[in-house]
């Protein structure tokens, strides 16, 4: 795959791919925290946007989540900011 390409996946395995609850990834998506490709039942994320969650690499079993990926464009309004 060339650089840049994204690579798509369903919710549920964006879901998988970060340790996070479906639900979890419509509502990053929802926030503009991931991006969206398509929509509805077509709806694709792309994995390379996350790191992967921490597994044991013999049970798979989950670890460490992955950690929300920041709001992009926006920013936390501070007291400097309004004054």
């Amino acid at each position: 795959m060339p650089p840049g390409t994204p690579a798509l996946a369903t919710a549920t395995d964006m879901a998988y791919w970060t340790g996070r609850p479906v639900g979890t990834i419509y509502r990053w998506a929802s926030e503009g925290r991931i991006t969206v490709y398509g929509e509805g039942k077509n709806a694709r994320y792309d994995l390379m946007e996350v790191p992967a969650a921490e597994r044991d690499p013999d049970t798979r079993e989950l670890i460490t989540p992955t950690p929300a990926p920041s709001i992009k464009g926006r920013h936390r309004v501070t007291e400097a900011d309004v004054a």
